[in-house]
């Protein structure tokens, strides 16, 4: 039987302040859990042991300076040697009586005591803690150990791992009130075996991990998950000035009041184009689209969509293409679409600046998406279809309301067939995307044709296709030949180079052909311009197209460069290229713009008058290209 109330004939003397008690734990931790963990009942299970005997240990530190006496009945038992020891002695017995009291049944008649109950601090979520296993021997001392009871276990640990003589151990088991020490002592074993108890099988310190139940815990994560959603719920209906679910959705926290914004926010206030506006509006831009989609009258859609625009709030995913700001409306916007798009719900705005795409999942309230792109002067020509969603690398378009006819393309098979596709409401089907990485294998592009022209678009990775060009700067003209479709094909896969830039159109310009040393045929150079939507990034290629090669190679690139394009219609750029027979050669072509080219450095120097150089150069050779005008002035290659 186990009483734990102290008896009061122990002499005792003065016990320990805090700072001695706190010393002795720290000191000797690992040995008071491992005594803790010992005397715990194994009923427990190792898992809460472990996290019963660290909790117990951990609350033997009293409360204060004097609440020290009170917490074992007046002091400490007397010990010999110094105030180390007694601070020990101290803990430990705080510690043995709370493992004992651990292992009293509970029962209705009385509150349980603190050490009865499963501990709240420490605790590991997700997983259960163990000690490593041990040996045979050890397996069957832990089997033995199961069989005694509270008072017996604390006095096979006080003499096998504390090694105190047996008149110690009977005055310990007394002072943490065990009713009767002399027959716990009498179980307690036979001490050939006491070795065993410094085994890693009972050291609560060195443990291995294990997951808990995953599908009981999956339930219980849904359940608690389902209770604090009712309780968030219930708690924003009465929070809420005039009831209801909150229509902001996604949206931060109203942080301000002023009219001119609360206007631009109103569902009521924005702007519909007419049908058929785009037929007699001076301007065929983003502007001329009319309001589509299934969900175009659903108030309480485009008001959180509104608001999201406003005030993202932090588990709305936001991304501008680059030179885009991502702030508020400055007024009213115009709606272009709104509908349900594969597995979300879409909204497309534009407020002349920008257009802008919230999307939020058919089904629940979290993970809204928020893209801003760059539109402003824009045209029939480059105003012809939005990105409306991207799901397992395809993608829908919506096509301008002049686009009679769309199309899919493989730019990499010129002469292959273009398969027709159905817009009913300007919705395209599901496109393959060029993917941005990989093996080039396919480039998907989309023929749209309508107000007389057939234009053709890719995805960059941007809300806004880009349009592919051909001809010299100032000349762009739509990609219809079946030469233009040839060079399209070889250059498309440098494309990524590009992607996700905010570009608006990327222009293709065949600047020279050259017939190449040796009679190994006649190479072609162009130029790839891709122009942004900010107008200060544009980005600058040249390319060397070997006869019988199935793409191009760069042979050089700008940004920011004026240089191809309407300001600076003029490029030069040079390959090192061998021959069939082995030989090198330093290769440069230059626009018509070029009178002459000249190349020095790395082991080669020579000039050549017109627009195409050739001459022969070391492996590796590294040169410097220029070239005089037909006006008389000096130009570099594009660099």
């Amino acid at each position: 039987m186990l009483n734990v109330t102290a008896p009061d004939t122990a002499t005792l003397l003065p016990s320990p302040d805090v700072e001695q008690a706190e010393a002795a734990i720290v000191e000797h931790y690992p040995r008071l859990v491992r005594l803790a963990y010992l005397v715990l009942p194994p009923a427990l299970g190792r898992n809460r042991r472990v996290l019963t005997a660290h909790s117990l240990v951990q609350r033997a530190l009293p409360r204060g300076r004097r609440d020290a006496v009170a917490a074992v009945r007046g002091g400490v038992p007397g010990q010999r040697g110094g105030e180390g020891e007694a601070g020990y002695a101290y803990v430990r017995l705080r510690v043995l009586r709370a493992a004992l009291e651990a292992g009293v049944p509970l029962t209705f008649r009385a509150l349980p005591r603190r050490a009865q109950l499963p501990p709240a601090l420490p605790q590991v979520w997700g997983l259960r803690l163990f000690p490593r296993a041990g040996g045979a021997e050890e397996l069957a001392l832990d089997q033995w150990l199961a069989t005694l009871d509270g008072a017996g276990r604390a006095a096979c640990v006080l003499r096998a791992l504390e090694r105190l003589p047996e008149p110690e151990v009977l005055r310990v088991l007394d002072e943490a009130g065990v009713a009767d020490p002399a027959a716990a002592v009498a179980e307690s074993g036979d001490p050939a075996h006491d070795s065993l108890f410094a085994s890693p099988e009972f050291d609560p310190c060195v443990l291995q991990a294990r997951p808990t139940d995953l599908l009981r815990r999956r339930r219980l994560v849904r359940a608690a998950l389902a209770a604090g959603a009712a309780l968030a719920v219930c708690g924003a209906l009465l929070a809420l000035p005039g009831g209801g679910w909150g229509a902001d959705g996604a949206a931060a926290p109203l942080y301000s009041r002023n009219a001119a914004a609360e206007q631009a926010l109103d569902p009521g206030k924005l702007l519909r184009a007419a049908p058929g506006l785009w037929r007699t509006a001076s301007r065929t831009d983003f502007s001329a689209w009319p309001a589509r989609g299934d969900r175009a009258e659903d108030t309480g859609l485009l008001h959180r969509a509104l608001a999201v625009w406003a005030r993202p709030g932090s588990s709305v995913v936001v991304s501008a293409t680059p030179g885009t700001p991502a702030g508020p409306p400055m007024g009213p916007a115009q709606l272009l679409f709104a509908g349900t798009v594969d597995q979300a719900v879409v909204v497309l705005m534009y407020d002349g600046l920008r257009v802008v795409r919230y999307a939020e999942p058919r089904a629940g309230t979290t993970g809204a998406a928020l893209d801003f792109a760059r539109t402003d002067g824009a045209s029939a020509d480059t105003a012809t279809a939005l990105v409306l969603s991207r799901v397992d690398g395809n993608v829908r378009y919506l096509t301008a309301p002049w686009v009679t006819g769309a199309a899919l393309r493989d730019l990499l098979k010129p002469g292959g067939a273009v398969v027709d596709l159905k817009v009913p409401d300007g919705v395209t089907p599901p496109v393959a995307s060029p993917a941005p990485t990989g093996s080039c294998t396919s480039w998907n592009a989309l023929a749209l044709t309508g107000d007389g022209a057939t234009r053709l678009v890719t995805d960059l990775g941007e809300l806004t296709p880009a349009r592919l060009t051909s001809g010299a700067p100032g000349a762009e003209r739509d990609v219809t030949e079946a030469a233009e479709l040839g060079d399209w094909s070889r250059i498309a896969c440098l494309l990524p180079s590009v992607r996700s830039h905010g570009v608006r159109t990327v222009n293709a310009w065949t600047y020279a052909k050259q017939p190449l040393p040796e009679g190994d045929g006649t190479a072609t150079w162009l130029c790839t311009r891709a122009e942004t939507w900010q107008g200060s990034a544009d980005r600058v290629q040249a390319q060397f197209l070997a006869p019988g090669a199935p793409l191009a190679a760069q042979a050089a690139r700008s940004e920011g460069s004026p240089a191809c394009g309407p300001r600076e219609p003029r490029v030069l750029a040079g390959v090192l290229w061998k021959s069939r027979a082995g030989q090198w050669y330093v290769l440069a072509a230059g626009s018509a713009q070029f009178a002459s080219l000249s190349a020095s450095g790395g082991g080669v120097s020579g000039s050549a008058n017109g627009n195409r150089l050739a001459l022969k150069a070391p492996a590796g050779a590294q040169v410097d290209l220029s070239g005089k005008l037909t006006d008389g002035t000096k130009a570099g290659a594009l660099r």
